[in-house]
């Protein structure tokens, strides 16, 4: 017979250090943000791959909560996006096109290290994943439904 309260102990436990564990990367994470975009770090950063993103159709804004999503993935890189959405940082069109790439393209380092030590080969798994996401979010940046869809813009809730 299953014993349901030990059940939810161990669940309610394993939540509360999964929370605590990301909780901790996060926090430290948009601290790091703040103090990069104060010393103007993020905005040498987004000046150099602000032509790339322009092919998109994206600011430079939009640099930061890729380069985290992509680096540690979407859990950890969630933050970045939802603070630079409520902050009005970035704009509508920048976040859709931010959220389309990462679907496809997130946490990098982490899925290609799994997948090497599945045996895979890194480049065919770092570069078919890269190669798609480019292509996809282009076509998609480049869509009359997203021009379309940019006249009823998304209101970001401010606080919590």
């Amino acid at each position: 017979m299953v014993d349901w309260l030990a059940f939810a102990r161990e669940a309610g436990r394993g939540s509360l250090e999964s929370v605590a564990i990301m909780a901790a990367i996060i926090f430290p994470l948009m601290l790091l943000m703040e103090m990069a975009r104060d010393a103007q770090l993020l905005d040498r950063f987004s000046e150099k791959v602000s032509p790339v993103l322009k092919v998109f159709g994206m600011s430079g804004e939009a640099s930061l909560p890729l380069l985290v999503g992509g680096v540690f993935g979407l859990a950890y890189g969630a933050g970045v996006i939802i603070e630079s959405a409520r902050s009005g940082r970035i704009t509508w069109r920048d976040l859709f096109l931010v959220n389309v790439f990462l679907s496809l393209c997130h946490s990098v380092i982490e899925d290609t290290a799994l997948f090497i030590a599945l045996g895979a080969d890194p480049v065919v798994i770092l570069g078919g994943r890269l190669v798609l996401a480019v292509v996809i979010t282009y076509l998609v940046s480049r869509s009359g439904w997203l021009t379309s869809r940019e006249r009823g813009k998304l209101k970001v809730p401010v606080g919590g």
